[in-house]
């Protein structure tokens, strides 16, 4: 459409796509590409961009001083229906350089080529050193005022809603790595509160390797991959990582949380989330408090069982992201409640004989229950992933007043080397204006120019005190709130490079966590260690550790050593006797069903008036029901979203059978190496498979009809987690139940008590 039409033409023509788009935005299943359905034919009709998809959010539209400009959030994204330069001039063509004729060389002239090659040279800014793999969304916090006796923080107190950006991530791996590696989760948060920005950088283990900031460095370097092959990528499995922890032993409590199945998390949607570190909260009065935060998931804390967080690794390395933006555009919102455990600020700093300011140390919740202050919900997914998720910047020194910091020598290091670092990855001193890091509040902190300054400052006196611009900015007090550093007494003592006393016990809450584990969760960090430590070269290294495990837990030690084929060494020091903690183990207990998954095997020989009842009650009940068949397409006029070539168990929750389907005509080991050699298998032997791995994965099982053939072929009829019965509406019922407790832990027997 070029300039001379008529603009009621291109109005009507955007007015049209809006409609389709209005149409389109009530997907039954999560997962369509764009806000409107693609045409077969490449569009030559000019028009203005499409709106984002239902569930997409921006950041807000404020100045990079925090000021509320009212414009849309599109505003922020491309403009106008024709291709323009960096300056907006319109563009004829964009795939053809320009040539000395048409064979000849390409013009240095060429201006466009220039301005395209340069921006994609640059287009990669240093990912970050550590969690650099990483998944975000938007959403909001809101407080339940529970915590306004012991912090003046503004966004805590009763009913205030506040914008959150949360940043998912694992530590160890690059970006292009792997979700489901086993290794530490990232869960930062960044309240836009009226006050200020809060980010509450954690992780999902409240323990750390390290009790000094210091050794930061080293047991970095120590997990990444080794420096002169650089392998093996995202994983602990390896000589250097094992050499560091097996020396430095205040490690093993956050190694044995690694070895656990909370490394391997079932989704972001299933972590807890920790603030790892003692921070210092101060109410109106000025009265102080420690606490811990933690965030605790309304779908309870699951995991991926070993095997099927290797399959993803191969089938789906971004399963953890994809189960993210999935949920929120299902509808099926993650959700949080923020608590907080609370302990007297007394001047030793510690709570039962525990140190607070030791970051590898817990306070047990049947020492300090964990109180609920609020609510955090995430609804909207970003708009584009490198504006917002790569380039959000946290620091544990974001604090708002009514928070404050300890001297936890961790968390003292994290205040400078954050900051350092975002300026390094993001450019320069201003990364606070980029759009997902602009406070929600005024700003005028007499910061000026450095690079990426997008701030037009007035006045000519950006000091203090001043005159000129009429002594602005003024300085805050009581009477609005300003942040106060506590006035903490610091005791009388000499520089030294030492911690105190308390620090020196490393092995107690080791041993703490892993009597607190049923014997199922024992198995897991049985074979954990089993196969991280059988995947180092050097026995000296090997040993070392037994040792450590030796004076973790007896049985533990021995079935390692076991496993490894060397001697049980003796414990060098004597078993603590620490009474478990209920809240440490994921089994026993039972959450809502949200957002599953559920596949439903169907075919053409199907009751498919059954699957139509059965979609419509696994949506009503808060999840998500994908069809499984033959072929892709339509089944009458069921929509099909997975086939026997693309399913497979890891993608589900639980697994429903509406038919025993002959095999499909690619059924073929050449085509399909999951078809395996028999060619005479009255059921496709991929959804014999499927029912396999399902039943190893100790996930639910369901048939009714035709289906409960499958079963009896696979010998798991009347097994634990199997259900049948007359009718998908009731086979389902059955199989929700199951589902609260996540699986079916029957089926993992356990040689450990």
């Amino acid at each position: 459409m070029d300039a001379s039409k008529p603009a009621k033409v291109v109005k009507d023509v955007v007015e049209n796509a809006a409609e389709k788009v209005a149409e389109f935005l009530t997907p039954d299943v999560p997962g369509s590409p764009g806000s409107a359905p693609a045409p077969l034919e490449e569009p030559t009709t000019p028009h203005d961009p499409l709106p984002p998809k239902k569930e997409q959010g921006a950041p807000a539209t404020v100045t990079p001083t925090g000021a509320e400009t009212g414009t849309p959030a599109a505003a922020k994204a491309q403009q106008g229906a024709h291709l323009t330069t960096a300056q907006g001039v319109r563009l004829r063509d964009t795939d053809h350089s320009l040539k000395a004729g048409e064979r000849g060389p390409t013009l240095l002239q060429d201006h466009h080529l220039r301005e395209k090659i340069t921006h994609f040279d640059h287009e990669r800014i240093p990912e970050r050193v550590v969690h650099a793999r990483g998944a975000g969304a938007h959403g909001v916090f809101e407080a339940y005022g529970t915590a306004e006796t012991v912090t003046k923080a503004g966004f805590l107190k009763k009913g205030r809603k506040t914008d959150v950006f949360v940043r998912f991530s694992t530590v160890l791996g690059s970006r292009g790595s792997a979700d489901t590696v086993r290794d530490t989760r990232g869960f930062a948060t960044k309240f836009y509160t009226d006050e200020g920005t809060f980010d509450l950088v954690g992780n999902n283990i409240p323990v750390f390797f390290i009790q000094d900031g210091i050794k930061f460095p080293d047991v970095i370097h120590a997990g990444k991959p080794h420096p002169d092959r650089e392998i093996p990528q995202a994983q602990s499995a390896h000589d250097t990582f094992w050499d560091f922890v097996s020396l430095h032993t205040e490690a093993q409590h956050h190694t044995m949380w690694n070895m656990s199945d909370r490394a391997i998390p079932r989704s972001f949607r299933t972590m807890e989330g920790f603030g790892v570190h003692t921070f210092r909260l101060v109410n109106e009065a000025g009265e102080t408090a420690l606490a811990k935060f933690h965030w605790k998931p309304k779908l309870g804390v699951h995991s991926l069982t070993w095997e099927e967080a290797q399959m993803l690794g191969g089938m789906d390395p971004d399963f953890h992201r994809r189960d993210l933006y999935d949920a929120i555009e299902a509808g099926a919102f993650p959700e949080w409640e923020l608590g907080i455990q609370v302990f007297p600020d007394t001047p030793d700093e510690t709570f039962e004989g525990i140190d607070l300011l030791d970051p590898t140390k817990i306070v047990p919740e049947e020492l300090a229950p964990v109180q609920a202050i609020g609510r955090m919900t995430l609804t909207r997914t970003p708009t584009n992933f490198f504006a917002e998720v790569e380039q959000v910047a946290f620091h544990p020194g974001h604090l708002p007043p009514g928070i404050d910091v300890t001297n936890d020598p961790l968390l003292q290091a994290r205040l400078f080397s954050y900051l350092d670092t975002q300026i390094t990855r993001l450019g320069g001193p201003n990364f606070a204006q980029i759009p997902v890091n602009r406070p929600r509040c005024p700003v005028n902190d007499m910061l000026r120019d450095g690079f990426h300054q997008h701030a037009v400052h007035a006045g000519v006196a950006p000091y203090r005190p001043n005159s000129l611009d009429g002594g602005n900015p003024f300085v805050a007090g009581d009477a609005e709130n300003a942040f106060t550093d506590t006035p903490v007494q610091v005791a009388q003592a000499r520089k030294v490079r030492a911690n105190p006393a308390s620090f020196g016990d490393h092995y107690s809450q080791v041993r703490l966590f892993w009597l607190s584990m049923s014997p199922v969760e024992k198995e897991h960090i049985i074979r954990a260690y089993t196969f991280e430590l059988g995947k180092c070269y050097e026995q000296a290294i090997k040993e070392r550790q037994l040792q450590c495990l030796a004076n973790i837990d007896p049985v533990l030690c021995r079935e390692v050593a076991t496993g490894l084929g060397l001697p049980v060494p003796e414990p060098t020091l004597p078993l603590a006797d620490p009474a478990p903690s209920a809240a440490l183990s994921q089994v026993g207990k039972e959450w809502p069903a949200d957002g599953r998954m559920v596949g439903i095997v169907a075919d053409a020989a199907a009751d498919l008036g059954a699957v139509r009842e059965l979609r419509t009650a696994v949506f009503a009940a808060g999840m998500v029901p994908l069809v499984i068949a033959p072929h892709g397409g339509m089944l009458d006029d069921v929509p099909v979203q997975r086939t026997f070539a693309t399913a497979r168990s890891i993608e589900f929750d639980a697994l429903l059978l509406a038919t025993a389907p002959a095999p499909a005509p690619d059924a073929l080991p050449a085509r399909d190496a999951k078809a395996g050699a028999d060619g005479s298998a009255a059921v496709d032997p991929r959804v014999t498979l499927l029912v396999d791995e399902c039943w190893r994965h100790a996930k639910a099982i369901g048939a009714w009809g035709a289906g409960a053939a499958v079963l009896t072929q696979a010998g798991i009829t009347g097994a634990p987690g199997v259900v049948t019965g007359d009718s998908a509406t009731e086979v389902l019922s059955g199989v929700r139940r199951l589902m609260a407790a996540h699986r079916v832990w029957e089926r993992f027997p356990a040689s450990v008590a």
